[in-house]
């Protein structure tokens, strides 16, 4: 009987990472794994120590509905948090983000702001370096870090993630009112 509980044991951790493999980096998935072998007894990570996997907004002067609607969905369904990357202060970052946060809170998405310091391309890529939480950073493709990326001749811009370029969808976004009801349907589906 204690083997065959060892054994539903190990199949229901085995099911708890099974996700591992579809949206997760190499090294979020080595770092998953690591957890789920870990021996019986043998006290789980805290909070603190273990991140939630998240998606990065590359955050410039200023920040579209579509950008916003974007990041919402890809949250919700692949069940990440936000970290907004800027080089703006934390406060105008904030300012930029205050017309989506209940939209944030509603769907469950927790967000929070890193304010960068450095050269944009560079000290970007090394602050992604050092967040292996992070699985891909999405930008606006028109502000000024897209087109940086669109026009280089270096394969993603030498970002050591991937970068989700998001163009303007002239008027198919609707006001952030609006959006609450796209929220409470993702949550739904």
């Amino acid at each position: 009987m204690k083997k065959l509980t060892e054994d539903i044991k190990r199949i229901l951790n085995a099911l708890a990472h099974a996700n591992a493999g579809e949206h997760l980096t190499p090294r979020q998935k080595r770092h998953a794994l690591g957890h789920a072998t870990r021996p019986a007894g043998q006290p789980v990570a805290s909070a603190k120590t273990v991140a939630r996997p998240q998606v990065g907004l590359y955050l410039g002067s200023a920040l579209s509905a579509d950008l916003m609607q974007y990041v919402v969905q890809t949250c919700l369904r692949i069940r990440h948090d936000l970290i907004v990357l800027t080089f703006q202060s934390e406060d105008a970052a904030r300012a930029l983000l205050a017309p989506y946060r209940a939209m944030l809170d509603d769907a469950g998405i927790r967000h929070d702001v890193a304010a960068l310091k450095g050269e944009p391309p560079a000290d970007l890529a090394h602050a992604l370096r050092r967040r292996p939480e992070v699985a891909f950073l999405v930008c606006n493709e028109a502000g000024y870090f897209g087109h940086g990326l669109l026009n280089s001749t270096r394969r993603n811009g030498g970002m050591p993630i991937p970068v989700v370029l998001v163009t303007a969808n002239d008027g198919a976004v609707g006001q952030v009112a609006g959006q609450a009801e796209m929220v409470a349907h993702l949550r739904s589906a």
